[in-house]
């Protein structure tokens, strides 16, 4: 007889509050069961943290969308960090969580105390969360698993500008989001987004930027129909 997969959580895509449990693990028995912001286990269950949106990712990612301001680190997160100081080991970086987080000096491909980045305070830089917890700074890495730089590291030119981490989530998510697809349809610009609540964007011409920025920024409150007239009609005021 063929086993079959247990149904994802009957709560994905609806509200949860602090307290309601989304998953009994005991009918998940030989699975590997991920936990982002928002979810913690107690015993056979996975609980709820947060209020906002139960998501899933596959195969089998569980989190919890809420659209705040206040950033709660989670193992794997890609975040857009700040640095606000140096030291001899590390960065230090602000997140926009609790606490600021730390950057070794030699989490970057092939570092070595002979070429360590000379960030100065101020430089903007796109990490990946490798620890993290409520009681200690949470350490941040330029490198893919692999430890490649992959797409890790400093950010140059182009504009920043923050938002809520549902949002960050939203443009994440898969299959792209309206609006990005909307205007990657009609303009090149270049993208980073932390689930942090922050976003960097580049493009050859400032007024492609200071669009897909408004776009972004419109587009959190509204519909996937209404986020691709909008871009239109963006459109059609730059031409």
């Amino acid at each position: 007889m063929e086993s079959r997969k247990p149904p994802p959580s009957p709560f994905v895509d609806t509200y949860v509050v602090p307290g309601d449990i989304v998953l009994d693990l005991s009918e998940m028995t030989n699975q590997t069961i991920k936990l982002g912001t928002g979810l913690r286990q107690e015993c056979d269950t996975i609980q709820a943290t947060n209020a906002g949106i139960l998501r899933l990712s596959k195969p089998n990612k569980y989190w919890v969308e809420s659209s705040q301001k206040r950033y709660v680190p989670s193992v794997e997160d890609t975040v857009l960090g700040i640095v606000v100081d140096t030291k001899p080991d590390n960065f230090v970086v602000d997140i926009k969580g609790p606490n600021l987080a730390f950057l070794p000096v030699l989490s970057f491909e092939g570092g070595t105390r002979r070429n360590i980045p000379k960030y100065e305070i101020g430089t903007l830089i796109y990490a990946r969360v490798v620890k993290a917890n409520s009681i200690m700074n949470p350490e941040l890495s330029c490198m893919d698993a692999t430890g490649k730089a992959a797409e890790f590291g400093e950010l140059k030119s182009g504009y920043m500008f923050d938002t809520s981490t549902g949002m960050s989530r939203m443009l994440l998510s898969s299959p792209t989001c309206p609006v990005l697809e909307a205007l990657g349809k009609k303009l090149s610009f270049e993208i980073a987004v932390g689930l942090n609540g922050r976003v960097w964007v580049n493009a050859p011409a400032p007024n492609t930027v200071i669009l897909v920025s408004n776009a972004i920024m419109r587009s959190e409150s509204l519909s996937g129909i209404k986020q691709k007239a909008m871009v239109e009609n963006l459109l059609e005021r730059l031409s």
